[in-house]
């Protein structure tokens, strides 16, 4: 008999934000659509740039770099809207271009070092690298704020 635990494999959507690598898993990821204008809200987040229409559903976006404190640049045609679901809910993230789709097991995966005292802060849940690239793995639920009060 087997003792060891038969390693899952998952898939990772990499993509650009400030000229670093993030990525995060696919599984999450509802559709990626092209750069949309978005309508922007009072009394909104910094990093939260507005809603858009989505087929008919109000979809809050939020600035990816903003909200990792990046430096954000002009937007253009270029960027993208990766349209996520966590916790039952549909949240834009603005980033600069989507590279690929790669395939992962947990074992590939790094824990980022404790670079902050306070351990909530940490939006990175593991490293990995992808031909000698480090691509940071977001924690989603970390991300993105858990209720709609707090992103609009």
């Amino acid at each position: 008999m087997n003792d060891q635990p038969k390693t899952q494999g998952f898939e990772l959507l990499t993509f650009r934000v400030a000229d670093q690598e993030y990525s995060l898993d696919i599984m999450s990821v509802r559709e990626i659509r092209g750069w949309t204008r978005t309508t922007p809200m009072p009394h909104a987040p910094e990093f939260m740039r507005g809603v858009i229409n989505l087929r008919g559903t109000v979809l809050p976006v939020m600035d990816l770099a903003r909200r990792l404190n990046l430096p954000t640049r002009e937007t253009s045609d270029r960027n993208v809207i990766i349209v996520v679901k966590i916790n039952g809910t549909l949240t834009g993230l603005l980033v600069d271009a989507v590279s690929d789709i790669v395939a992962m097991t947990e074992d590939d995966l790094q824990p980022p070092p404790e670079l902050s005292s306070d351990p909530h802060m940490s939006v990175v849940r593991a490293l990995t690298v992808i031909d000698d690239r480090m691509i940071r793995v977001l924690d989603l639920s970390a991300v993105v704020p858990a209720t709609a009060d707090e992103a609009a």
